[in-house]
């Protein structure tokens, strides 16, 4: 170990907590109700610490929302590759992954279409972060498409992406995990249909 490790860790230490505190307060009641004041509060640092962080609340939110992005991404990599046995269940294991993710206590949705319904119309940075999130998540589900051999990945993985984000505002709004299953039951017979 570095003798800076230590002192790089005290430095993120109080980002983290700020980001934490971001991400739950951000995803639980929404970009434009939570304060910087609150943030700060539920993120135990001083005001002066966190605008030393992120200067503006733009900042912050754009820091919530990549590493959001970061975060879900790899959370659902992670399981198609672990749950997954062969090629043709990575699909399936999309749709079950977020039904695990539907059932969770504290499920509210899509952040990225959460934070665009709120401020896309106002913030750049808010429309970029939820269009590279959603353009990342069609790359990889086109990129499945293309493993499974059809004939038009880029046509099926258009279609998978719709029925995921479908499904995640149907779970939202419904308070039902069954949208995943649902959209996985569409999922296969498209992939079925595209070979």
């Amino acid at each position: 170990m570095h003798q800076d490790e230590p002192r790089a860790e005290a430095q993120d230490e109080p980002r983290t907590r700020i980001l934490d505190a971001a991400d739950k307060l951000f995803y639980d009641r929404g970009i434009q109700s939570v304060g910087m004041d609150e943030l700060r509060t539920a993120a135990g640092v001083s005001l002066k610490r966190l605008y030393g962080c992120f200067p503006s609340k733009n900042d912050l939110v754009a820091a919530y929302l990549d590493r959001r992005d970061t975060r879900w991404r790899t959370a659902l990599t992670a399981y198609v590759t672990q749950h997954a046995a062969t090629l043709e269940d990575c699909p399936s294991a999309v749709f079950d992954w977020l039904h695990a993710w539907f059932a969770t206590p504290d499920f509210r949705g899509c952040a990225f279409i959460n934070s665009f319904g709120e401020l896309g119309a106002t913030s750049q940075a808010v429309t970029s972060a939820a269009r590279r999130h959603k353009e990342a998540l069609l790359d990889y589900l086109t990129e499945l498409a293309r493993d499974l051999g059809v004939r038009e990945p880029a046509l099926l993985g258009g279609q998978l992406a719709l029925l995921v984000n479908g499904a995640i505002t149907t779970a939202a709004i419904s308070g039902s995990p069954d949208a995943a299953r649902d959209a996985g039951a569409a999922a296969r017979a498209l992939v079925a249909a595209g070979r």
